[in-house]
């Protein structure tokens, strides 16, 4: 089931204002736009071909000129310096440190600092245990003089002394905090009873008598002022305000939309209609430039250059390239005689430096063959090994 099409929405009525601004402003901008859009249709097209035929090809030839370049500057000279000078001397470095460094510090630390470190250890370890047994005698020694010269005195101090004593100055004290108490209380009775003679009542009275009345009458006149001043705002200011948006600045508003609509409908018709003007155009001129050049040079290319270049391709270029191809071939194998030489050279010159490389001995493991296999009858089990 196909989906439903949304319904067009209905068009408002408009009147002869709007048509008779729309006709003429349409001509207008068609006459205008039709120019621009064909030009803007050329330049489009030139930018198209200019981009195809030279941006691109030239691009791609920058490219592969920038890359060869840099190989050859900078990846090659690079390559060849880590693999035939820094490694050769990286591996020459490690064998000096190796055997001048790493074999004598390893020799001195087994056979020299060793010892002499189990040595220093066990004494410490001595010296330590002495220390620690003169200081847990010194400690019990310390613990017992402290016990009986200072706790026990102190203990009989504040049982016998200093706790009746306590006892008797709190008992003082709590008398005299009560009457001093008994005082403030009588004080402050007087006090609170002055302050309200004297200070709330009267302060009570004025507000109520005084205070209250004038205060009604100045928000009353507070109150005719405020709306007095409200009418003569609105009478001196927003009824005018009011009258100026509503008779002229909306109609005006409601014209200027008017006319910015119909320019807006008018630049996007003429927009489309010159377009359909620049597509003829340049159809006529696609067609009228390729019979006039294209088919030409077509009918040329077929008819005499293509056999004019089959005969030079199958009598000159063919030889030529087989010619080529046994050179490059020659030169290949050429130059895979001198890597060859030249790794050779390397290997000799490295035996001469450094000596033949260490072989690995085989240890006899006693273990079978894979032909072989283990039996209780032969020596080739864990518990009848030799």
């Amino acid at each position: 089931m196909e989906p439903q099409k949304p319904l067009p929405e209905p068009r408002q009525p408009e009147g002869c204002l709007v048509t008779a601004i729309r006709i003429p402003v349409r001509i207008v901008v068609l006459v205008l736009v039709v120019p621009v859009r064909m030009a803007w249709d050329a330049l489009v097209v030139a930018g198209r071909f200019l981009n195809d035929t030279v941006l691109r090809p030239l691009g791609r030839a920058l490219e592969w000129v920038l890359e060869w370049t840099g190989r050859i500057l900078f990846v090659w000279p690079l390559l060849g310096l880590w693999r035939y000078v820094l490694v050769p001397l990286g591996k020459g470095l490690a064998w000096l440190g190796n055997v001048l460094v790493v074999v004598p510090a390893v020799w001195l630390y087994r056979y020299v600092l060793t010892p002499v470190g189990h040595a220093i250890a066990w004494a410490a370890r001595g010296v330590g245990r002495g220390f620690a047994a003169l200081a847990a005698g010194l400690y019990a020694a310390g613990a017992w003089l402290l016990r009986y010269l200072v706790v026990v005195p102190a203990v009989w101090l504040y049982r016998w002394i200093l706790t009746p004593s306590g006892h008797g100055v709190m008992w003082l004290l709590r008398g005299i905090g009560r009457g001093i108490a008994a005082v403030g209380i009588g004080v402050y009775t007087a006090v609170a009873w002055l302050v309200r003679c004297l200070v709330v009542v009267p302060a009570v009275w004025l507000y109520e008598w005084v205070l209250t009345p004038v205060g009604h009458g100045v928000m009353w006149l507070l109150r005719g002022i405020g709306l007095a001043l409200y009418w003569v705002t609105r009478v001196a200011f927003v009824l005018p305000v009011l009258a100026l948006w509503r008779w002229v600045l909306t109609p005006v508003g409601r014209f200027l939309a008017v006319v910015g609509r119909e320019v807006g409908d008018a630049l996007g018709h003429a927009w489309r209609i010159a377009g359909h003007v620049s597509l003829a155009v340049g159809r006529f001129l696609a067609a009228l430039f390729r019979w006039v050049f294209v088919e030409p040079v077509r009918w040329t290319y077929r008819t005499l250059l293509t056999p004019v270049g089959h005969v030079v391709r199958d009598a000159v270029l063919r030889p030529v390239a087989e010619v080529a191809r046994g050179v490059g071939r020659a030169t290949r194998e050429a130059l895979a005689s001198v890597r060859e030489t030249a790794r050779q050279a390397r290997a000799d010159f490295r035996r001469m430096l450094f000596g033949e490389p260490r072989e690995t001995v085989a240890v006899d493991r006693r273990e079978p063959t894979g032909l072989e296999t283990r039996t209780l009858g032969r020596s080739t089990t864990a518990l009848t090994k030799d």
